[in-house]
């Protein structure tokens, strides 16, 4: 009895839920534009610049001992 209740519950609970008024399709307004073509030239100005780089040959120099850190999450754990 309480199963064919549930199943008539369900069924009204689905009709009422198809019964609803759905919205109206909303209009929506469409705007045309037209594609414009520029092209703009860059003029750019070359520079003859001759820049040193420095190349630290020093195994104990600020920059190695920066970029070879380690983390302590890096390290194998023992078991």
């Amino acid at each position: 009895m309480k199963t064919i209740l549930t199943l008539i519950f369900v069924l009204f609970i689905a009709m009422a839920a198809q019964a609803q008024n759905g919205t109206t399709e909303v209009k929506v307004e469409t705007v045309a534009m037209s594609i414009v073509t520029a092209t703009a030239k860059q003029e750019v100005a070359v520079k003859n610049v001759n820049a040193v780089a420095r190349l630290y040959m020093f195994k104990n120099s600020k920059v190695t001992k920066e970029l070879s850190f380690s983390t302590k999450l890096n390290k194998a754990k023992l078991a």
